[in-house]
């Protein structure tokens, strides 16, 4: 047998400490307003940040261009084509000919 709680031996006193713990879990109301409040901000903060760029995209360029963390290097020479790279063969095999 669960060993008993001391004051539940007395019906009274179990209804008394029911009545607690009852008051007790009503106390938790007024927290739901926080709840609330929190959820209602996680949801909206990332409805309107999408809003307001998604209305102006000048707005999101605006902000990568201010923070570019990637900075890449200016582009180089352009590999030859494969016309291009057929003479460089073709002039190779010539000169060790020769």
């Amino acid at each position: 047998a669960p060993p008993e709680l001391p004051g539940t031996e007395d019906p009274r006193r179990l209804a008394s400490l029911a009545l607690a713990t009852a008051r007790r879990m009503s106390s938790a109301r007024p927290r739901f307003s926080l709840e609330l409040f929190k959820f209602a901000t996680y949801l909206s903060i990332p409805i309107a940040m999408t809003v307001a760029f998604a209305a102006n995209p000048e707005n999101l360029e605006t902000i990568i261009k201010r923070h570019a963390y990637v900075v890449y290097p200016p582009e180089g020479p352009k590999p030859p084509t494969n016309a291009e790279m057929k003479k460089i063969v073709e002039a190779n095999r010539k000169k060790r000919k020769v």
